[in-house]
């Protein structure tokens, strides 16, 4: 008897080094490749995240229709689709996929996975494909999670991690690919890819790419990541995130490219970024409610103050800060931005403005191309200090020394603060500080070509640490 089954690709936009596509081909006589539009993860309004990730899906059926694969898309429940394709293909007993181990998609998954094989007879085949290690795999002595990443971090250098899987030639899938003509709801695709946002996506998708910049970053960035890494004016990281997050590349070739290389500080602290996103995938598990919950629970009830029009300053990159308006701006025009200008308007919003990190979590989500729910929510919540490990409430960054110590010429923030390119550094990094005269000079009339700054930093740290000292007595 033919035994037919399904590749559900999802978070796994490629053909090389993909355990389920993988095991698919291997353990069965033919194959339908699809992925499935679920309504409940598409938002309204087309955000750049989600336009991002449709335009990579649509790349890849198209990579594959170049080598005669055909990717089918459809819309709707997954448990609604598959019982179609069953219907229409009785030969069907497997669906292969690589699984989520957090949030919405894991109770997809599990529900999903019951029902299939409860109602169709159809047999699940779920891989760890996302991370290097799973939820379940680094435990204390005890069996209980940690919670603080250092001794987390010493167990997951020596813990095992698969190696890549050899390359599978798309002849072989073609060989065994079913060739049924379902209908395709393409026009479903196209409709959640905003045009508007292609400077986000353009000229980055596909394995191709992404190949190529593992290949660029340990070949030439790799040795020098740990000195060059927080300098946003300096190409220094690795611009892997995005590829990570759709699955263009695999973990495991990333983490097997720099395993490869010799040692160095550079290379030590890049493999220490890999095993960050473990450990807050591993979070997420543990406290699915997350997103919305601190998961320290006496920083839940924060005095917030939640300015919005602060908060439309923060968004729109003027609040009289440099470093944190060239940042939001940034992040604005391309869709990315620099992890070290992550945790500094991360500090700004929730410290500086008293603004609850929910908001700001919510705006990267619809903003950046790299979204991942559990290393975003992870971040904003160690920015915030109201997470596991988190930096102390009383730690919060200064925007004008970080500027100095990061962007010391301020090259940057010239950059993206056009309005600013005429000031000296100096002049930048105290710009709260800049006389009549230097405005005058330089042309740059504070709260006319450039805003004057929305709060005072050093009140705001008192005000800042009151608020939270009054909920850690």
């Amino acid at each position: 008897m033919t035994k037919t089954s399904i590749m559900w690709f999802r978070r796994d936009l490629r053909l090389t080094d993909n355990q389920a596509l993988q095991a698919a081909i291997q353990n069965s006589d033919q194959v339908i490749l699809i992925f499935i539009i679920d309504p409940q993860q598409v938002q309204n309004d087309a955000s750049v995240n989600q336009s991002a990730f449709f335009a990579s899906v649509l790349h890849f059926k198209e990579s594959l229709a170049k080598d005669n694969l055909t990717l089918l898309i459809q819309t709707g429940s997954v448990i609604d689709i598959v019982t179609e394709i069953k219907a229409k293909v009785p030969s069907v007993g497997d669906i292969y996929l690589n699984f989520d181990e957090r949030g919405y998609g894991r109770k997809r998954d599990q529900q999903t996975i019951r029902y299939l094989s409860q109602k169709l007879g159809i047999v699940a085949h779920p891989f760890l494909d996302f991370t290097l290690t799973s939820a379940s795999a680094i435990k204390k002595q005890d069996g209980s999670a940690y919670q603080i990443f250092t001794p987390y971090y010493k167990k997951w250098l020596t813990s095992k991690k698969d190696q890549p899987l050899p390359a599978l030639a798309s002849i072989e899938i073609s060989h065994k690919q079913l060739a049924e003509p379902f209908t395709d709801h393409l026009d479903d695709l196209k409709k959640l890819i905003n045009q508007n946002h292609s400077y986000a996506y353009q000229d980055s998708l596909g394995e191709q790419q992404a190949a190529n910049t593992l290949a660029d970053f340990v070949s030439h960035k790799l040795v020098y990541y740990d000195q060059n890494r927080d300098f946003p004016a300096l190409d220094g990281t690795s611009h892997l995130s995005r590829y990570l997050r759709t699955g263009e590349i695999s973990i495991r070739t990333v983490y097997d490219a720099v395993s490869r290389k010799p040692a160095s500080l550079g290379k030590e602290t890049f493999i220490k970024e890999l095993c960050w996103r473990d450990f807050y995938n591993m979070i997420y598990t543990i406290y699915p409610d997350q997103k919305n919950q601190a998961v320290n629970t006496k920083f839940q009830n924060i005095p917030w103050i939640n300015d919005e029009a602060q908060f439309e300053a923060w968004k729109n990159g003027t609040t009289g800060f440099p470093i944190i308006d060239a940042a939001m701006q940034q992040l604005n025009q391309t869709g990315w931005l620099h992890n070290r200008l992550r945790m500094i308007v991360a500090s700004f919003l929730t410290k500086d403005l008293l603004i609850n990190w929910t908001w700001g979590e919510q705006y990267f989500q619809e903003k950046l191309v790299d979204y991942d729910p559990a290393s975003n929510i992870g971040g904003w919540q160690w920015a915030a200090s109201t997470g596991t490990d988190s930096v102390p409430y009383f730690r919060i960054f200064n925007p004008f020394t970080q500027a100095e110590k990061f962007d010391p010429d301020a090259q940057f923030i010239k950059q993206y603060i056009p309005a600013l390119a005429a000031l000296p550094a100096d002049k930048i990094h105290h710009i709260d500080r800049l006389s009549d005269a230097d405005q005058q000079k330089y042309q740059v009339i504070l709260g006319k070509d450039y805003p004057k700054p929305i709060v005072d930093h050093a009140l705001a740290r008192k005000r800042a640490i009151a608020s939270y000292k009054n909920l850690n007595a």
